[in-house]
């Protein structure tokens, strides 16, 4: 069973938006339409000051989603330059080490594609990170071995800081993809979008206005921009996607190295 609106599919999650926001305005018409006595002016400022609300909380949430969605792709770069530059001073490494440290890193970026590309689903996660971690690991105990050899060796260093840099943009690229929109964010819009389209159709309903169109085609609108905001939002499940192809570049890299 779905937990949040992130465990649901974008298609199920739009189509059950318009439902209830076209659901609301139909409602909201037929009321107003056996109502008497009631102001229209008022009902028309109650659905302004809602509407004028759920823009600017639109707007809020589209800048928030678009900064974080800027970061994970600033992430992604960042963890390929890392990869990237382990692997190459790592052929300055002393055999056998060189070649080890080179076939743990084909291997390692191969695992990063899949961890957050969307690639696995949530039951391989953790064990996608887990083999991470474990080469990570086994990347270190090269280092260790190597200090033991001779601490004063300049590769050795060089390795060993641009190898911590690697390990640091794990977690930044992790924590990029784990900070989205709170939810309560999302449902307080989605609200606002059907009190707006009720009022609305409560609106028409009193001053017996029969013209749909302009209405539904609004609803629509305001269920797409939400939706957009929950797309911007999952790093790597929705049609708006973060390019991996710097990582792809680098796995390319790495793979051509023949030393």
């Amino acid at each position: 069973m779905p937990s949040s609106l992130r465990d649901l599919p974008l298609g199920l999650i739009f189509l059950a938006s318009l439902l209830a926001i076209h659901g609301a305005w139909a409602i909201g018409r037929r009321l107003g339409s056996r109502t008497q006595g009631v102001d229209a002016g008022s009902v028309a400022a109650m659905e302004a000051s809602i509407l004028g609300l759920l823009a600017l909380m639109i707007g809020f949430s589209f800048s928030v989603a678009l900064n974080r969605f800027e970061s994970r792709r600033d992430a992604v770069l960042k963890e390929a330059n890392s990869i990237g530059t382990t692997a190459l001073r790592a052929r300055l490494l002393p055999a056998p080490h060189n070649a080890d440290v080179n076939r743990l890193l084909t291997e390692y970026v191969q695992l990063r594609l899949l961890l957050l590309q969307g690639a696995t689903g949530a039951a391989n996660f953790a064990a996608t990170l887990e083999r991470s971690n474990a080469i990570q690991e086994a990347l270190w105990q090269q280092a260790k071995a190597l200090v033991k050899q001779d601490n004063a060796m300049v590769p050795t260093g060089i390795f060993i800081q641009t190898l911590n840099d690697m390990i640091d943009a794990q977690e930044t690229r992790l924590t990029a993809a784990r900070n989205t929109v709170p939810e309560i964010v999302t449902w307080t819009l989605y609200g606002l979008a059907i009190m707006g389209a009720g009022f609305n159709g409560y609106g028409r309903g009193l001053q017996g206005k029969s013209r749909h169109l302009p209405s539904w085609v609004t609803g629509t609108l305001f269920a797409t921009v939400i939706l957009m905001i929950q797309d911007l939002d999952r790093p790597g499940a929705g049609f708006i996607k973060v390019s991996q192809q710097p990582i792809l570049d680098t796995a390319a890299s790495i793979s051509s190295f023949k030393d």
